[in-house]
C-alpha cells in the first residue's frame, strides 16, 4: 500500500497525539522532531506503511525499528542539550539518530549492519537537511567498540537493549557527567529503561531504572567477559 505525503503527515500527527502526548512524552522538542520526520522513510518501501504502528518494526538482521512510544520516551530521558557529542550506537536506519539532530544534538550513527547502513546513508542527509538540524555522522563498525574516533561524548545512546555496557564504549564517556541511555535487559525478564551516568577515571557506568520497556538485544551487547555495568 502507497500513502500519499498528506496521508502520512496525517499518520504523524496522529502518533504524536495518540501514542506520545498520553504516555508521558511532554518534551516540545521530542514532540516537534517526531512530528516532522517522515518515519516511512526510514524503512524499506515494502514495510513503509507500517511506519505509525504503536510496536517494533522487524528490520534485516533481527533488528527493528523502535515502538515510537519507547524512542521518544528515551530521547527524553537522554534530554540532548544543543551542540552536545552524541553517540547513537545500534543506530539502525537512522531514524533515533535524526530525532536527536532534530534535538539540537551533533550525532555519530554508530551501525555494522550493511543493509541498514545503506536505508541511513541514503536517507538521514537529506531529512535532516530538511528540518535545518545538525547533520549525522554515520560509521560502520562493531556495535560493542563503539565509534573512538569521536569520543568523549556527552551522551551515548543505545538505540535498542542491552545486557550490559561494553566497557570499551563505556571509556568513551566525558569522564565527568557523561551519561548513557538504553534499554537494559536482565535475566529474561521485560527491560527497563536506563540513565546511567560515568563518574570519574574509571571506564564504568552507573544505571538508574526509570520505567520499563521492551526492544530486542543489540548484536554484540549481550553479557560477555570484559563487560562492565
Amino acid at each position: 500500500m502507497t500513502l500519499s505525503a498528506t496521508d502520512n503527515a496525517q499518520r504523524r500527527s496522529n502518533m504524536v497525539d495518540g501514542q506520545l502526548r498520553p504516555n508521558k512524552v511532554s518534551d516540545r522538542r521530542v514532540l516537534a522532531a517526531m512530528r516532522a520526520l517522515p518515519r516511512e522513510r526510514f524503512l524499506p518501501p515494502a514495510l513503509a506503511a507500517l511506519a505509525y504502528v504503536d510496536e517494533d518494526v522487524a528490520l534485516p538482521g533481527g533488528r527493528c525499528l523502535m515502538e515510537p512510544m519507547v524512542l521518544a520516551r528515551l530521547v527524553q530521558l537522554a534530554d540532548p542539550v544543543p551542540d552536545e557529542r552524541v553517540l547513537v550506537v545500534g543506530a539502525g536506519s537512522g531514524y533515533g539518530a535524526a530525532v536527536l539532530a532534530a534535538c539540537g544534538a551533533a550525532v555519530v550513527a554508530l551501525e555494522e549492519n550493511e543493509d541498514l547502513l545503506r536505508l541511513a546513508r541514503a536517507t538521514v542527509p537529506e531529512v535532516v537537511a530538511d528540518l535545518q538540524a545538525p547533520g549525522v555522522q554515520i560509521v560502520s563498525g562493531p556495535l560493542a567498540e563503539g565509534w573512538p574516533a569521536g569520543a568523549p561524548y556527552d551522551l551515548v545512546f543505545v538505540e535498542g537493549g542491552f545486557e550490559q555496557v561494553p566497557a570499551a564504549i563505556a571509556a568513551q564517556l566525558r569522564p565527568q557527567d557523561g551519561r548513557l541511555v538504553g534499554v537494559r535487559v536482565q535475566g529474561g525478564r521485560i527491560g527497563q529503561a536506563v540513565l546511567g551516568e560515568r563518574a570519574g577515571a574509571a571506564p564504568a557506568v552507573s544505571l538508574r531504572s526509570v520505567f520499563d520497556c521492551a526492544t530486542p538485544v543489540l548484536p554484540g551487547l549481550r553479557r560477555e567477559p570484559g563487560f562492565v555495568f
